[in-house]
């Protein structure tokens, strides 16, 4: 195995580069939702549920998109503070209880509302169930996981 050095530099390391990954697909994903609100169109369909007749089940307005990106900010905001590379810090509670909040909202989309999203949903044949599938239920695991064990790890 490896003694108590190695493994504290071996688990510092993972903190943070886990942290920093999660930072820049929070920040990447807000870079679209604000493209989206200042008018950009390109998969900005194929991101909104649909049902099997290809009609979108949601029509969010820009505000709302606008609301989306500025949690995402926020969040990569959190993980770069989390990261340990910067001189702010928040609160000790926000701190310990954040992470596995945002780790359980994303397991949660990922999981589904088990009819139009998530791994868990019945509507699957649309452009959109198809890229939900492959994709977007995916990124959403994935950051629910690597955000659970950036908490183990902390």
């Amino acid at each position: 195995m490896c003694n108590d050095y190695v493994c504290n530099i071996i688990a510092v390391f993972m903190h943070v580069v886990l942290t920093l990954l999660l930072t820049v697909i929070f920040l990447l994903l807000a870079l679209i939702h604000l493209y989206w609100v200042i008018g950009g169109a390109f998969g900005f369909a194929e991101s909104l549920p649909t049902k099997e007749n290809e009609a979108s089940v949601l029509n969010p307005k820009k505000g709302e998109i606008a609301v989306v990106a500025i949690g995402l900010i926020l969040f990569g905001f959190f993980y770069l503070l989390k990261s340990g590379l910067t001189i702010f810090d928040l609160p000790n509670w926000i701190m310990m209880y954040l992470g596995w909040i945002i780790s359980v909202i994303f397991l949660i989309r990922a999981i589904g509302d088990f009819k139009y999203v998530g791994f868990l949903k019945k509507i699957r044949n649309t452009k959109f169930g198809r890229l939900d599938t492959i994709y977007f239920s995916p990124l959403c695991l994935g950051i629910s996981i690597i955000g659970v064990l950036i908490e183990i790890i902390s």
